[in-house]
């Protein structure tokens, strides 16, 4: 005979707590919704009334006005080269740390990694733009990619050593024995197994870099090369500001990282736990 299962007061506590914070967190995106499809006079009525018809024609004069396409084009791009170099460089700098946490000079690199991720960008922005006037990367998608690539490594290595310390170094003194270099370790040993904590890295990443606003801000000044965040910016002048169009922009700016992360949510927690830095 099947037995009702019996719901504690304190599980019914905790499912409207989980009700309440998923509200919270669903509440500006249901404010952004409503104000893509609003016209100004309803806007004008209250932020949170419901539209009295459906006003299309933001996303249309959207679309048009930011140049979303190009600037999607843009954001794409600089996103995919900026995760390639971030788990180029950072797997190869996590195993090298991991694998020398003995050795004063690797230790060093290790705090470095920690403290990098507490120094706010804005410190930087000086030298950095000195830096690219110079070299001439100035409204250079790969000179951007490049820096917010560099930003997120620091965060992507300490992931990596955490993951390869956990891996069994037998695997690599068997493959040493066999004749293999360090490379060919790394590259047809570690690299392989280090797939779960790199798809982690790969998801978050893409979703920093595709809403990065300082370095593009700073090097991406012309308009042919601007990307998704900064075209937001083209609906707010100095005396007015279209707030329909600038939501409807931003919904459409959602879709792709919505879609990406939703394919790969699954990743996410699997890679975080591997990679959780064990003592």
């Amino acid at each position: 005979m099947m037995t009702k299962k019996r719901i504690h007061g304190g599980e019914v506590v905790q499912i409207c707590i989980l009700w309440i914070v998923t509200l919270i967190f669903l509440f500006p995106f249901l404010i952004s919704v409503l104000m893509a499809l609003k016209s100004k006079q309803d806007t004008a009525k209250g932020i949170l009334t419901w539209p009295s018809h459906i006003e299309w024609s933001n996303f249309t004069q959207a679309i048009e006005k930011a140049n979303i396409f190009a600037s999607m084009r843009n954001s794409i791009v600089v996103t995919v080269l900026a995760v390639v170099v971030t788990l180029f460089a950072s797997s190869m700098a996590g195993y090298a740390i991991a694998r020398n946490y003995k050795n004063k000079h690797f230790k060093f690199y290790e705090a470095l990694m920690i403290a990098a991720q507490m120094i706010p960008f804005q410190s930087l922005m000086i030298p950095i733009y000195k830096m690219y006037k110079q070299l001439g990367w100035m409204n250079t998608i790969p000179g951007a990619a490049l820096l917010i690539g560099a930003m997120n490594m620091p965060f992507a290595i300490m992931m990596i050593i955490g993951f390869v310390r956990s891996l069994p170094i037998e695997l690599e003194e068997a493959a040493e024995l066999e004749g293999c270099n360090r490379f060919q370790i790394f590259f047809k040993i570690i690299f392989p197994l280090l797939r779960p904590v790199l798809a982690t890295v790969t998801i978050l990443d893409a979703l920093w870099t595709w809403n990065e606003v300082n370095i593009s801000i700073l090097i991406l000044q012309k308009n042919e090369v601007k990307t998704i965040p900064l075209q937001q910016y083209v609906f707010f002048g100095e005396h007015s500001a279209d707030y329909n169009m600038a939501f409807a922009a931003a919904i459409i700016s959602m879709i792709p990282i919505v879609i990406f992360f939703i394919v790969a949510q699954k990743n996410i927690i699997a890679g975080m736990t591997a990679g959780a830095v064990k003592g």
